[in-house]
This record gives C-alpha cells, structure tokens and sequence, in this order.
C-alpha cells in the first residue's frame, strides 16, 4: 500500500483550517482521495507559552520550529506554515514548496465601537504584535496597548467579556479562513487602511515547506504556486531580512503587483510610535527580491537607531 502523504500543522483552528485548504487543494489537483494525505498534528513553542510577547521567547520561528523538525526528522512531507511567522531564512536542508494565492493582506480592528476614531482618547486596545502597536500609538498616542494573544475564538471572548477592553486587533486573514466574520452584535468589525495599519511581510500567505531534495513533494506541491503572491512576498521578506526583521523592531511591509511592475511599501517605527519612516519602490516583478533589499538598505540608512539587533 502507498504510504499517503503527511503534512505537518499546529493543532489551532485556524491552523487546521488552513492545512485543510491545503490538503484539499492537492488532492483537486492532483485527484487524490483525502485519505492519500493525512494531517500531523504538532503543539509549537509559541503554542504553549501564551503568557509573554513573542519577544521575549524567541519572537520569529516560534510557529514554526517544531513542524520543521518533523520535516528534517522524516516524521512530515509537508509543513504548512503562515508565511508571516516562517523566518526569513530556510532552516538548512528546508525549502518553500509553494505559496499559494495570498487571501485578504489588511488587519481588521475589531471594537465595541464603530471604528478606531471613536474608541475613547485612553482606550484599551489588545495585541501582542509590535507592528500594530507601533503604527495605533503613531496615530493615536494616548490609547493603551495591552499584551493579548491566544487563537482567535480566545481573543474574541475576551473582547466580548473584559470590560476595560475595547478593541482588539486581527488579521483579516485569519478571519475568513475561520469564517467568523459574523460576530455577535455587541462588536464591531472595520478594515484598517493601511495608511494607519501596514500589514506585517507575508500576511494573508501562507507557505508549504519540505525538504530541499524531495523532488517529488516539490512536484506535488507546484500546482499551487501563485507567481503573483510569491513576488510580492519575495520582495516583502528580502525588505524584512535586511532590515534584520524579528519580533523586536516593528516592521510592515507590503507589495502589490500591477501590469508586471511591483510596488513595494516599507514602514519602520519606534515601539510606542513616537517615529515612523515610510518609503516605497518600484521595479519589474523578477527583480522583487533586489527590489525589496534595495529599500531596505535606504531605510536603514535613514533611520539606523529605530532597528533593534536580535
């Protein structure tokens, strides 16, 4: 009997549901039974320690380390992973497969109120992401910004249900693949713009990894690729690996690709949002990888003390 194919995945709901889309999706391309791939649950690191930011244990890979070993170790074909939360550089002996078609990019702001302008001038609003902290308190300083993190259900209930918070911060993402858009009637759901709120490199991506030597899972894989998702978070993350991107130094970036030109734009910031410098560039998409280097060296050199070593 084949062996069928073992695709790694944090046990989370949103991380099941987004192994799923995968595992359906090759089965489609490839007519293949849903038994033919089988699911690896696994608990990360960044699972089990919900109690402190990212930051402070470990920040970038926290997601991801434990799938990756099962790949190395033989135990999983595939890892399906949130490109947002993959290092930038491949673990040795490690490659992406495929990016699929990225889904919606923005953060949503989910609020007791109508939308960020009407949260009082002291409210309280969770996240655990320094991105979005830096670039709330850029424009809005006196909200306060309290550490929140758990899956989304845990963080909705807590917006629901805790009386000094009045907003919490999502990606939008994340909701669709939950399909918890429809929320109960005490809160309020507003796409941020990203002119407030840049989002993070390879939101809305999400990354199917293997091994660098198995050509037949980097067969399987292939019909997935998405060349337009794949430029933009190509230039995304060599914009975030040169600017020595971690879960300490608040970083947003975003590309978009229009008639085979990408458009590139980067954000760095102060943690509490005191500086912020923006810069875009643009360029032909197979140059996405130079494209993204090349804007963050000029960002580095503008702004050299906002970047903090890992």
């Amino acid at each position: 009997m084949k062996k069928p194919i073992t695709i790694a995945t944090r046990p989370s709901p949103l991380a099941l549901a987004q192994t799923n889309y995968v595992r359906a999706a090759l089965c489609q391309a490839h007519g293949l039974a849903g038994d033919d791939i089988v699911l690896y649950e696994i608990i990360t690191k960044g699972d089990k320690i919900l109690d402190k930011p990212l930051a402070d244990i470990g920040g970038k890979g926290l997601f991801t380390e434990e799938l990756n070993r099962a790949l190395c170790e033989g135990d999983a074909d595939i890892a399906v992973h949130s490109l947002k939360d993959l290092p930038t550089q491949n673990e040795a002996g490690l490659t992406i497969a495929a990016i699929p078609p990225r889904a919606d990019p923005y953060d949503m702001l989910i609020s007791k109120n109508k939308d960020l302008a009407a949260i009082k001038k002291a409210g309280v609003i969770g996240t655990a992401s320094l991105r979005r902290q830096a670039q709330i308190l850029h424009h809005r300083p006196a909200i306060n910004i309290v550490p929140l993190r758990g899956n989304i259900g845990t963080r909705l209930h807590k917006l629901e249900n805790d009386n000094t918070l009045d907003a919490i911060i999502l990606a939008a993402a994340g909701l669709e693949r939950l399909a918890t858009l429809s929320l109960p009637p005490s809160l309020h759901m507003t796409r941020l713009c990203p002119a407030v709120l840049l989002p993070a490199a390879g939101q809305g991506a999400l990354a199917l990894q293997c091994r660098h030597d198995d050509t037949d899972i980097l067969a399987l894989c292939a019909p997935l690729i998405c060349g337009d998702t794949t430029d933009c978070v190509t230039a995304e993350r060599a914009a975030l690996a040169g600017l020595d991107g971690s879960c300490r130094t608040p970083i947003a970036a975003f590309a978009q690709i229009k008639a085979d030109t990408l458009y590139l734009q980067v954000r760095l910031l102060a943690k509490d949002g005191s500086e912020m410098i923006d810069d875009t560039i643009s360029g032909a998409r197979r140059e996405a990888r130079g494209l993204g280097a090349e804007l963050a060296a000029r960002l580095r050199k503008a702004a050299p003390h906002l970047i903090q070593k890992i």
